[in-house]
């Protein structure tokens, strides 16, 4: 059987082999394929969906809203019906963006309860949309499982991973400050993106009331002083447009498309196939060993395998769990695991609640650009020498600000010097502190393949079972409590506390499903992220998370993927790995 070439597909032939293949073009996907790559891999990257090229297809990113059928207010309604989940978020799906989400029609899933399933099916994954918020994990995270008795221990330590956050913070680029928390870790960073004047004022009002809690810079992913290496990427100094889930044209912000797949192809060593939905792994009975992947075409449904010494599944938590539970053997006949676990312990933040107010001063201060990232209000509950609150571990806020009906012009009648001074006046500054919190590891939290549904392709579709619990609810009450308290005590106005009851899946940080662990009963990964049982299979992304810290968890996800890809070259040449 030979591959298809249409719409330019690489003319690979079924049941070719390479070294490697990556399964996931996303965040943790692109650093697979670099790693590997540059350690002497030859790699086949596979993305389920169509090819973004950096530049090129970033098609609206220089549009301005006259430029839209519609001025990017509204969409089509025919359009619109393509993506009943994904325009749950209230902002993803206009004019400008829509075409990085999955349409939903085509990608089914089933709502055991309320879950929102946020995709992105492209080469670069969410990598071109997310919220780019990178922060370090700690021992404080790392030890929480053991130090409270649930669920299982992560199988690392922070000195286990932090030369690889070292490592991937150079590369990437991120914009932070060094503030000397030990919850929070120190990386190694770029300038921070500047305060405007609210920001300041909180900072200043916060840090000065309140001595156990710390307003800092968000450290974000953005480049605010290039390297050579990130220059010789072709990317750029952030230009604050704030229209990044565009796709950024400058390469300012880290995504695969800026930043490692064009450090893979540098390599000549890296083939990218889009349109390659994996279905499962191959599995040989004899060896013990996966040999390689079953791929449908997503344009021609033709099917193809496509073999290697290594895979490594970098699919989103809830992808690579659906190959790993559909990729059914004689051995594993309920999917890749023994532990029971795989499937269950979906996590993902809690959020939408804190406070939001006025701020009646500095009226005549605005600033340039428009801000990519704002403050983060690190977590400041149950931490070591603190009293234990009715909750375990903690949460933190992300704090954003805007001035009111700053684009009044852009609907205003007039002309001349009268509406230009007109255009210059605005209403109140207005601030949201906007709590992310931490979601246990509740082992009946599962997802389940179910053939009640299939997808356009004929395969059976996931099944959520998930809700959040009692500590859930117990920590959204002080965060809710926490945020109108600091915003009384810094003197804001019109001080309105909320509780948007979001579902599991809002925030995009879809962790769990197949945890890493310390042995094959309690887990389906070990430290290195390598199967317990097909010791030839790596998983770097959001499944194998073992429990849910409160930070962003993006970076992590960069740390492991680096870590695991060096391990699994080194144990292949050692013969561990037999290829």
């Amino acid at each position: 059987m030979t591959h298809s070439t249409k719409n330019s597909l690489p003319p690979i032939p079924s049941g070719k082999k390479f070294d490697a293949i990556v399964v996931g073009s996303g965040i943790s996907g692109g650093w697979s394929a670099k790693e590997l790559c540059e350690k002497g891999m030859n790699v086949l990257l596979l993305e389920r969906g169509r090819m973004i090229e950096h530049v090129s297809d970033y098609h609206t990113a220089t549009m301005n809203p006259w430029d839209f059928s519609h001025r990017n207010q509204a969409m089509p309604l025919d359009e619109l019906k393509k993506y009943p989940v994904q325009n749950r978020t209230g902002f993803t799906i206009t004019e400008a963006t829509h075409q990085h989400f999955v349409n939903d029609l085509d990608n089914p899933y089933v709502e055991e309860k309320p879950f929102d399933w946020i995709r992105g099916y492209h080469v670069g994954g969410k990598s071109l949309m997310w919220g780019r918020y990178s922060f370090r994990f700690s021992d404080l995270d790392f030890e929480a499982n053991a130090r409270e008795g649930i669920a299982t221990d992560w199988p690392i330590r922070y000195k286990d991973i932090a030369p690889w956050y070292d490592y991937v913070e150079k590369f990437a680029g991120i914009a932070g400050d060094r503030d000397g928390l030990p919850h929070l870790p120190d990386g190694q960073f770029q300038p921070a993106l500047p305060d405007n004047c609210v920001e300041a004022h909180l900072r200043k009002s916060v840090n000065g009331m309140f001595p156990d809690r710390r307003v800092i810079s968000a450290r974000a992913a953005h480049l605010t002083a290039p390297t050579k290496e990130q220059t010789s990427l072709g990317r750029a100094k952030c230009q604050f447009r704030n229209l990044c889930m565009r796709g950024c044209p400058y390469g300012a912000y880290f995504s695969t498309q800026s930043a490692t797949l064009p450090a893979a192809r540098q390599t000549k060593r890296l083939t990218v196939r889009p349109h390659s939905i994996v279905n499962s792994l191959i599995y040989d009975e004899k060896t013990g060993y996966a040999t390689g992947v079953r791929v449908i075409d997503e344009q021609t449904h033709e099917w193809h395998e496509f073999k290697a010494s290594i895979i490594f599944l970098n699919a989103s938590a809830l992808g690579s769990t659906f190959i790993l539970m559909n990729s059914q053997s004689n051995r594993f006949p309920n999917g890749m695991d023994d532990s029971g676990q795989l499937g269950r312990n979906l996590m993902d933040h809690h959020f939408h609640v804190g406070a939001t107010a006025d701020y009646e001063h500095d009226l005549d201060k605005y600033y340039y650009g428009r801000h990519p990232a704002g403050l983060y209000i690190p977590r400041f509950r149950n931490l070591p020498g603190q009293a234990n609150q009715p909750f375990k571990r903690g949460y933190g806020f992300e704090v954003y600000t805007n001035r009111e009906n700053w684009d009044h012009a852009y609907h205003d009648e007039g002309f001349g010097a009268d509406f230009k001074e007109k255009a210059t006046h605005f209403g109140n500054w207005k601030i949201t502190l906007d709590a992310f919190g931490e979601c246990m590891p509740y082992e009946d939290n599962r997802v389940y393949l179910t053939t009640d549904v299939t997808d356009k392709w004929g395969q059976p579709v996931l099944k959520m079972d998930v809700h959040y619990r009692e500590n859930e609810t117990l920590m959204r009450k002080d965060a809710k409590e926490q945020a109108v308290q600091m915003l009384e005590r810094a003197g804001f106005s019109n001080i309105n506390g909320f509780d948007a009851q979001a579902h599991p899946g809002l925030s995009i940080h879809e962790m769990g499903t197949a945890r890493m662990g310390t042995s094959p009963e309690n887990s389906v990964f070990n430290k290195f992220n390598q199967h317990h049982l097909v010791k030839n299979v790596f998983c770097t992304d959001g499944a194998s998370m073992t429990s849910s810290p409160c930070q962003n968890p993006s970076l992590t996800y960069m740390a492991l993927s680096a870590r695991a890809a060096d391990y699994a070259v080194k144990a292949l040449k050692r013969g561990e790995i037999k290829s």
